[in-house]
């Protein structure tokens, strides 16, 4: 790794600030499409160490770094969203080595590490050969359907070369995208009652019969390629005695491979298809729609992905874990673009209330972040 020690100088000056930051950061609440005050706070950040930034009109906050006349830009990037709905603080504590809080390790930790990334070029004077875009997106969680990353892609159209997001833990490498849709089927019927009504339609049973074939699915199997499906989430109904009118469900099937999604997609809407009558009308919500890659270059893929592989276990001396996963990098390999995730934390319980993190993996992951910028920005 170039200039390490200018590197350990930089994470020794700034170790403290990224637990501040990390503690603010924290307690500003950012649900899916509620994500503004982080932006805000990023923006404000990334000014303050004398850099341009501005938030854009999906709440991303951006940095571009010589990007003004680069048709080369690298994309630097970790999410600002969280899984939790609340917009009033989450509880944030540290015992023991541990730092708690909903969301700490997905993503605010990766986003304190962006902000010193953007400090560290801002403070060396360090120009990207090619461009660096440092962005704090929005809308990576599930509801957000990567609205961020893909406003990235427009206002940077046919500029980005390659992209980085900063996500999960230190030694795990998402080397390969996960697409997938998620949807919300509502079926209604005529119901009615249970009794003097008996024999009517029944929303619910309309559902179950849908949720009995889905789990009758079978996929060819090859190497190298999985798959899955699931319904989450069933309701409906009004009473014991009354035959459902109307219930509804959340459900899902994702690939890391578009041919075994076109095949989920298909036997998917036959499944739906086969249940529908003169008196059962079923309509379809989008939740979410994520692509697979798509004419990814397969030698600058591994080439991105070996060079921060190398970084890390630079970083860390432990071996790397290649894995498939659903991340920002989604769209810039479904537009052929060379993309990876790599984690700068380590910790447990994502998605979770007792989400934490090792507060000691904070300035590992610091060190893996700015060699990775580093040598994204092909800094000498």
């Amino acid at each position: 790794m170039k200039n390490q020690e200018r590197i350990e100088e930089f994470i020794k000056n700034n170790e403290e600030l990224a637990y501040k930051m990390l503690k603010e950061l924290c307690l500003i609440p950012a649900p899916s499409f509620h994500e503004e005050k982080r932006a805000e706070y990023c923006v404000e950040k990334m000014r303050s160490f004398g850099l341009n930034a501005y938030v854009d009109t999906e709440l991303n906050a951006v940095c571009p770094i010589n990007c003004e006349h680069s048709d080369k830009i690298t994309v630097l990037c970790g999410h600002t969203d969280t899984v939790f709905p609340e917009l009033e603080p989450l509880p944030y504590k540290e015992k023991d080595g541990k730092i708690f809080c909903p969301g700490v390790g997905d993503d605010t930790a990766a986003v304190v590490a962006l902000l010193l990334v953007a400090k560290y070029y801002a403070e060396n004077k360090l120009i990207p050969k090619n461009g660096l875009l440092i962005v704090c997106n929005s809308g990576e969680e599930s509801i957000g359907d990567l609205k961020g990353t893909k406003q990235i892609f427009k206002d940077f159209e046919g500029r980005i070369d390659r992209f980085v997001a900063f996500d999960s833990v230190i030694q795990h490498i998402y080397a390969d995208c996960v697409g997938g849709y998620k949807f919300e089927i509502t079926a209604k019927v005529p119901g009615g009652h249970a009794l003097g009504d008996f024999g009517n339609k029944n929303a619910i049973a309309v559902l179950s019969q849908i949720v009995t074939e889905i789990y009758k699915i079978t996929m060819p199997e090859i190497e190298g390629h999985i798959y899955s499906y699931n319904v989450g989430v069933i309701e409906g109904g009004t009473s014991v005695n009354a035959i459902a009118q109307e219930a509804k469900m959340q459900c899902e099937y994702r690939s890391n491979m578009i041919e075994y999604r076109k095949i989920l997609e298909e036997k998917f809407n036959s499944i739906i298809d086969g249940v529908k009558a003169d008196d059962v009308e079923i309509s379809i919500r989008t939740l979410s729609d994520r692509p697979c890659a798509n004419n990814v270059s397969k030698e600058l893929q591994e080439r991105l992905i070996t060079s921060c592989e190398d970084i890390i276990k630079e970083v860390t001396n432990k071996p790397i874990k290649r894995v498939s996963g659903s991340t920002d990098c989604n769209i810039a390999l479904s537009k052929g673009i060379p993309a990876v995730a790599i984690g700068v934390m380590n910790g447990q319980g994502e998605h979770t209330r007792e989400e934490w993190l090792d507060k000691a993996s904070i300035p590992v992951g610091l060190k893996v972040a700015l060699g990775v910028a580093e040598m994204l920005g092909e800094i000498e």
